[in-house]
């Protein structure tokens, strides 16, 4: 992974789960790594956990609800004013739920889709002003929910289904401007 070294990658969600395994990859590659998540002193311990790990890679931890776009632009310029540019976003950021759609509450529903789906977009919006016409990657985290749907995940399902066509779009509208723009979906 030597095209990571000296790369400025955000992680949102990098303060637990799929971000965080992210997060400590790219610093051992090289990476100078910005640790996002709304849980602060879990993005921190990220942070100190790259420092034991990875000699010499910088990283750094930001507080931020990707679902507020606000947060999300403060964040972002404030990552550029320190890095100066931006390289890779890893959209991770997310929330589960269970249950059918008799199940799913409208303020379940409206908290699944602000974190989920809102919250990519919002990151993206934010992060292909900093990489047009000079490239750069971003990498969407959905599901395999995303395209079988899976029993008792009726909106998780959805706003990660809304995760892999946001990716399609984005990844066509911007490949002229050297952005690729991807989807694992775990």
């Amino acid at each position: 992974m030597k095209e990571l070294e000296q790369k400025v990658a955000i992680v949102t969600g990098g303060a637990s789960g799929i971000g965080r395994a992210i997060a400590l990859r790219f610093a051992r590659a090289g990476a100078r790594v910005v640790v996002v998540d709304v849980a602060e002193s879990a993005a921190q311990d990220t942070v100190r956990e790259i420092a034991t790990c990875s000699e010499g890679s910088e990283s750094v931890a930001v507080p931020c609800d990707v679902s507020r776009q606000a947060d999300v632009q403060a964040a972002f310029q404030e990552l550029l004013r320190r890095c100066g540019t931006l390289d890779v976003l890893v959209n991770s950021a997310g929330i589960a739920h269970v249950g059918n759609l008799e199940q799913t509450s409208e303020q379940e529903f409206d908290r699944l889709y602000a974190v989920n789906v809102k919250g990519v977009y919002n990151c993206m919006k934010a992060a292909v002003p900093a990489m047009k016409h000079r490239g750069g990657v971003i990498l969407n985290i959905a599901s395999v929910a995303s395209s079988v749907g899976i029993p008792d995940r009726f909106a998780y399902s959805m706003t990660k289904g809304a995760v892999l066509t946001m990716t399609y779009s984005v990844a066509r509208d911007y490949v002229t401007e050297k952005i690729r723009c991807n989807c694992i979906p775990p």
